[in-house]
């Protein structure tokens, strides 16, 4: 059955027939998540019952789309920015779109603006950018207004949709758990200054301390490496006994170094890392640490983008904040004497 002898059945016939918004009927038809499981049935009957076929190569032709997403990232070496990349790119492809990829070595406001300029003269349908620092954060408003785009992290664009991991939140779980342990107050070996996602955990960690009328310790920062997490303990006074740590990696250059000082985990201090990099399980001791879902951030900008290839210009506002999770394995315990 179709709408009419003139003409195919066209996505917004589907929405009209379910009863829903034609961004409700792109999810289904790009799989992505929140769409409830009735809802999901009534246009897949709707689709049935109109005959809707999805000709990718017409619309490609008829909207110029070249079902190319372009990402721009920085320093994929790093635990964080690749995860975010791998989860956009499985999103991307899932939703039926490839993927270019742009690195950069160091992030500049210009090197940003020149990805951007880059894959937007290769025709990409769209783009997201991983901006973790402030450098690449404030470089969004390059944007060329008629690219439909995302920003991971991203601070508070305001030019394009953020997704973001909640840092501040994730921090005030590691924290917490520290305290509800019976520790005293709770040390912290930061990332670079530079960093949106080492402020927010800098700020989880303070807020969190300063609201349970603790002591706020002078928080050490490091570069998100082994060697600075290493040489950030050897720094940390003898009477420490809890640390939150702004990622794994520096959390394993922690834990050598507070074995260097005869120093026991957990029974001497307790350490809580942040990311939940697959080898945490096998540090030693195994890690608590506050698990990001990388794959859950690159479903939500995809699906941001399709919003607004769709045609929904309240997409360009919106802001989604992923909840980060801790994972509590044998790192942490009581203080001496608890």
């Amino acid at each position: 059955m179709s709408t009419s002898t003139s003409r195919p059945p066209v996505m917004a016939d589907v929405a009209r027939v379910a009863g829903v918004s034609h961004q409700t009927v792109s999810r289904v038809l790009n799989n992505l998540p929140n769409v409830r499981p009735s809802t999901r049935d009534r246009i897949l009957e709707a689709i049935d019952q109109l005959g809707y076929r999805r000709n990718l190569s017409a619309r490609a032709l008829v909207t110029r789309h070249s079902r190319v997403l372009g990402v721009v990232s920085f320093d994929t070496t790093l635990f964080g920015p690749a995860s975010t990349v791998h989860g956009i790119e499985q999103a991307a492809r899932d939703a039926g779109y490839f993927v270019s990829i742009v690195s950069l070595k160091a992030i500049t406001r210009d090197s940003v603006e020149e990805a951007i300029h880059h894959l937007a003269g290769q025709g990409i349908d769209g783009i997201v950018v991983v901006a973790p620092q402030r450098q690449a954060a404030r470089a969004l408003s390059s944007v060329p207004d008629d690219i439909p785009a995302v920003a991971v992290e991203g601070g508070r664009a305001r030019k394009v949709p953020v997704v973001c991991v909640d840092q501040v939140g994730g921090a005030r779980l590691a924290v917490r758990h520290l305290l509800e342990l019976g520790h005293e107050t709770v040390w912290h070996i930061a990332g670079p200054d530079d960093w949106l996602e080492a402020e927010g955990r800098l700020k989880g960690w303070r807020e969190t301390l300063e609201a349970a009328g603790r002591p706020v310790p002078a928080a050490v920062t490091g570069d998100w490496s082994p060697r600075s997490g290493y040489e950030a303990g050897l720094r940390l006074p003898a009477d420490a006994t809890a640390v939150f740590v702004a990622n794994d990696q520096m959390a394993l250059g922690l834990l050598r170094s507070l074995a260097e000082r005869g120093l026991r985990v957990p029974g001497q201090v307790s350490v809580v890392g942040f990311d939940d990099v697959p080898e945490a399980e096998f540090f030693s001791p195994p890690l608590t640490t506050v698990r990001q879902d990388f794959t859950l951030v690159g479903r939500h900008s995809i699906e941001l983008l399709l919003e607004q290839l769709e045609g929904d210009p309240p997409a360009r506002r919106r802001r989604v904040v992923v909840p980060a999770r801790l994972v509590q394995r044998a790192s942490t315990a009581s203080p001496p004497g608890n």
